[in-house]
């Protein structure tokens, strides 16, 4: 705490933001002691423990879900969504061109998240012959299941093997993945929610049944918004996958899936957190719940606070 006292006192910035966790509780203390503002963003519905430890030494708070504000009891709390990468340029057309995937075609995109992948990529493994039949499979595999994931493409028949592809990770690709998709199948990750909702896809969801089951409470919240399929980590399988895929074959299911999901969506979340940031920085008043709610799902000329001269 010494050294974030001195650094803060050396730096004099204008504001804080913090993610929480333990690491951040030395600087927000000095912060607290300094007057510096600190906005704290939470993605999970669940806040771990190291969140609810500084999330009263924080001025505001913004959060994906409202439950976590809730869960935090810390006023004032802002419901922005989860920042993500810019997505107003996608194009689908274009994107499929790009993957080579034809305009009318039935697309589903399997991304298992950066833990566990090897329980999606096993389900892909045993039901691909089927699903090549009728829809082209996008398939993030992670390192690990990448070559075996192109061993299997070459097991397919020569004219379905176009129908498959197999990526060991998709980074700026992954727009032009979500763009050119029809149905995802992917993990409760903050970040993964906001991605495929802000594509107003459907989804269906597994959460990792691990650290903290905190991906469980962000998949029951996206279900419960109508936007998603639960689906249990140990009930997901090869029959499973098949079974998710024919959301693709039910268009009035997946209609109201992806209405679901475009009603959930913050794409303009970053500006939202970014609103805030700056209203703290400048002392200026912090705009209100309904204009940053607003303001994250992109709604244009929303009036936010100007900061005094």
């Amino acid at each position: 705490m010494p050294q974030a006292l001195v650094l803060l006192a050396r730096r004099r910035p204008d504001a804080i933001f913090t993610t929480g966790g333990y690491l951040a509780i030395p600087v927000l203390i000095a912060a607290r002691l300094l007057g510096v503002p600190v906005l704290l963003w939470e993605g999970n519905v669940v806040p771990g423990r190291s969140v609810r430890a500084t999330a009263r030494m924080a001025t505001a708070l913004a959060v994906s879900f409202e439950a976590t504000c809730t869960a935090l009891g810390v006023t004032p709390c802002f419901e922005t969504g989860t920042p993500i990468r810019d997505t107003t340029g996608a194009d689908r057309g274009a994107a499929r061109e790009r993957l080579g995937i034809p305009p009318d075609a039935s697309v589903l995109l399997v991304f298992g998240g950066s833990q566990a992948v090897q329980r999606f990529n096993t389900a892909v493994a045993a039901a691909l012959p089927r699903l090549v039949e009728r829809r082209y499979v996008i398939h993030v595999t992670g390192d690990a299941g990448y070559a075996e994931a192109l061993a299997s493409r070459q097991r397919l028949p020569e004219p379905d093997r176009a129908r498959y592809r197999p990526e060991p990770f998709l980074r700026e690709g992954m727009v032009d993945a979500l763009a050119a998709a029809d149905l995802v199948v992917g993990r409760a990750g903050s970040s993964t929610l906001a991605e495929v909702t802000a594509f107003g896809l459907p989804m269906v969801v597994v959460p990792y049944p691990h650290a903290g089951a905190h991906q469980r409470a962000n998949a029951e919240a996206i279900a419960a918004g109508g936007a998603a399929v639960l689906i249990e980590d140990e009930a997901f399988d090869g029959a499973a996958l098949l079974t998710s895929a024919a959301l693709l074959d039910d268009p009035e299911r997946h209609a109201a899936l992806a209405a679901a999901a475009r009603r959930l969506a913050r794409p303009a979340a970053a500006e939202a957190v970014a609103d805030l940031l700056v209203a703290l920085a400048t002392r200026a008043a912090l705009p209100l719940p309904a204009a940053v709610e607003a303001r994250s799902r992109g709604v244009p000329d929303v009036a936010v606070p100007t900061p005094p001269r």
